[in-house]
């Protein structure tokens, strides 16, 4: 069992940042794929960024330039670095972990006013 806690979330201005964090209970050195998914309300979830256990990553086009994902793994962390935030960013953000399995976190909520 992975728990994750996601924190770092909260109300920011356009053009602000933010950066996330996720915490894991157990080693990430050894996690396939960790990433961040977003859902805003009345919205399907959708990924915003992944990182693979040798660094590779991949991010939405829709955030492609304005959002960085990394992982520490000896803090077992994962972080999503998020600039230029938009009215549309607003979303609860999850965090996702995939090994022999499927975890979530419980997501943060992450408001951006205009």
């Amino acid at each position: 069992q992975v728990q994750l806690v996601e924190s770092g979330g909260g109300l920011v201005q356009t053009g602000g940042s933010l950066r996330l964090a996720c915490a894991a209970s157990t080693s990430i050195f050894g996690i396939k794929t960790m990433a961040w998914y977003r859902q805003a309300p009345r919205k399907q979830r959708e990924l915003v960024a992944t990182i693979t256990s040798t660094g590779n990553t991949n991010y939405a086009d829709s955030m492609k330039g304005r959002v960085t994902i990394s992982r520490d793994n000896a803090k077992n962390t994962v972080y999503l670095q998020m600039n230029s935030l938009e009215p549309e960013d607003t979303a609860v953000y999850y965090c996702y972990a995939f090994t022999f399995q499927t975890y979530w976190g419980q997501g943060t909520q992450v408001t951006v006013s205009s």
